[in-house]
């Protein structure tokens, strides 16, 4: 999303208003002006404008967005934010944040975050003393955006497969070189994901192509070990994936291949 709302606007001048109404005031405070940059960091986005305004979304649950050519089109619904210039519009509904920042607010938001896999300035050995004090398990670990920022629930239950990691191992069992074998796959997944507008987790050896078997059929899409496959067989050793709540999400694994508490 930042890499597309730059496409359309960074460098022009743009009109920011509130259908709804609940961001008239803050979008009356970048209405008008140039849009600086974009750029996301976790699962936070991040509208630069001139003037050290920055639009701050957070789309949650259910936030999304819309967008297109030409003029604005006549709002329909619970529409928050509206954007555009003479070529483009863009529309925001349902986020979980939408809000404008200052640079000392910015900084507390940043500053909130965990490492970003997809962030060329990431550095997870930062984060790594957290981990290894921890008695929570890896997989709350991965979904604590305090320490990984981004890293979502499709991801962490298919990266732990992946090393063959039992989701439930405390953190404090994680060795150094394991979280550095983790965070290099993670965001060579993610990386991936941005490039495909897809998650894909499988090894070319347990494609559909490659074991003569269906392609998996899920809203979510693309190719996985253990996501949303509870008691199909796993692809690797055929035992029945398990579900079970953990963190307050559903985490998924084969107990056989995941059977390691240590890493």
């Amino acid at each position: 999303m930042a890499a597309r709302h730059r496409a359309l606007f960074a460098g022009r001048v743009v009109a920011v208003d509130s259908p709804q109404g609940r961001f008239e005031a803050g979008a009356a405070l970048i209405d008008g002006r140039r849009l600086v940059d974009t750029e996301a960091y976790g699962k936070h986005l991040l509208h630069h404008f001139e003037g050290e305004r920055t639009l701050h979304i957070h789309l949650g649950l259910y936030g999304k967005f819309a967008d297109g050519e030409g003029s604005l089109p006549v709002p329909v619904g619970q529409l928050r934010m509206r954007m555009a210039d003479a070529r483009h519009w863009l529309e925001l509904r349902g986020p979980t944040a939408c809000e404008v920042l200052d640079p000392g607010l910015v900084a507390v938001l940043r500053a909130r975050l965990g490492q970003d896999p997809l962030r060329d300035d990431a550095d997870p050995r930062a984060v790594y003393p957290r981990v290894a004090a921890s008695s929570k398990p890896i997989f709350a670990l991965l979904m604590d955006q305090t320490i990984v920022a981004g890293c979502g629930l499709i991801f962490a239950n298919e990266v732990l497969f992946r090393a063959g990691l039992a989701p439930t191992m405390p953190g404090r069992s994680v060795t150094l070189r394991c979280w550095d074998e983790l965070w290099d796959d993670l965001r060579g997944l993610m990386k991936e994901g941005v490039v495909r507008g897809r998650i894909d987790t499988v090894h070319t050896a347990h494609t559909p192509e490659s074991m003569r078997r269906a392609p998996r059929v899920d809203r979510h899409g693309g190719e996985v070990y253990v996501y949303r496959r509870t008691g199909q067989p796993c692809l690797v050793c055929g035992t029945p994936i398990v579900r079970g709540p953990l963190a307050g999400r559903n985490l998924y694994w084969c107990p056989t291949c995941q059977a390691s508490q240590a890493g």
